[in-house]
């Protein structure tokens, strides 16, 4: 598995752009950025080279940690998968296509699309020293225009962007994105209740055009949970210095929630159970609240039953369960 951290070239890279840089001006850019995401702005709040790197300083972490949690949950579904390329949808600093590098050592060709300039300058800095990722193809764009003109690639990502673009065009450009899927396509939002409906809105898109789920869904079926649930998961990661003094904050851990989807063109071999929520480890039983093949199940693990109870102790928010746990 990936680890949740950003990768030691990064954070190199993200440590030699702060030198002479204020945090206390990082800081409050970090702010209103964030103040703009929440009323629905997007990336039309980073406008300049302030703007993208505390941006990076104060998201990156945390979206790179979900991506690769994704893509975790992905190459274990799929552990044959070896992607030659990528297609990075809305790439802004890059965070997606570092996770992606870091996941699959096969990934060769690299092409980053979004229409914000300064995060496009921030992306190619950052992976300026890289062994990797030096090569870039960043092109800079309106969604659609770009990814039209894009060739096609082995694994499509579509990191926190979705939300970005108005509803009318949400279903034109993700029905472009798979037209660009060579095998997979990966789409990973915010854990939130709106965030989950974009991703199920998605998901039943591109299940009529013909994808299976790969992950985190063991069927293609219709999602069990019905309002006000809704299905996200969590990862929890470092905090550098830095990133504790952008969002003024004493925690040295922070969790991500998120929501995603992977959807492949071929249906995989197996597709196991998904733990829904952290289980609840009692000293009579364990309990969990599981995704199956065959809809939503609550599961209770009785401790008499030790070898199942020792198994279900283990099992985590988010995890794969195989038939034979």
């Amino acid at each position: 598995m990936t680890a949740p951290d950003l990768p030691a070239e990064l954070k190199v890279a993200l440590d030699a752009r702060l030198q002479g840089f204020s945090r206390n001006e990082a800081a409050d850019a970090a702010a209103s950025i964030s103040r703009t995401y929440r009323d629905g702005g997007g990336s039309t709040a980073i406008r300049s080279e302030t703007d993208a790197l505390a941006y990076a300083l104060a998201r990156m972490p945390a979206t790179y940690a979900a991506v690769t949690a994704s893509l975790n949950a992905l190459r274990e579904i799929n552990p044959g998968f070896a992607p030659q390329n990528l297609l990075d949808v809305g790439a802004g600093p890059g965070t997606a296509t570092w996770a992606a590098a870091e996941t699959f050592s096969s990934l060769q060709g690299f092409a980053l699309l979004d229409a914000n300039s300064a995060l496009r300058a921030l992306a190619l800095d950052l992976a300026g020293n890289s062994t990797r990722l030096r090569e870039l193809d960043y092109r800079r764009g309106e969604a659609r225009a770009t990814l039209a003109a894009a060739d096609p690639a082995d694994l499509v990502i579509a990191s926190y962007m979705i939300g970005e673009v108005g509803e009318p065009e949400r279903s034109a450009l993700i029905e472009l994105m798979w037209a660009k899927t060579r095998d997979t396509l990966l789409i990973v939002e915010p854990g939130t209740p709106a965030g989950y409906a974009r991703i199920i809105a998605a998901r039943q898109q591109l299940i009529a055009a013909g994808a299976h789920v790969a992950a985190p869904c063991p069927h293609d079926g219709q999602c069990p949970l019905s309002t006000p649930d809704w299905c996200h998961f969590t990862q929890r990661l470092p905090r550098s210095r830095a990133h504790k003094q952008i969002k003024d904050a004493e925690l040295p851990f922070e969790d991500e929630k998120f929501s995603y989807v992977a959807l492949t063109r071929a249906p995989v071999a197996s597709r196991p159970t998904r733990v829904l929520a952290q289980p609840i480890v009692g000293k009579v039983e364990v309990t969990a609240k599981l995704c199956t093949p065959d809809g939503l199940v609550m599961a209770k693990v009785p401790r008499r039953a030790k070898a199942d109870y020792a198994r279900a102790r283990r099992w985590r928010w988010g995890d794969a369960v195989m038939a034979e746990d």
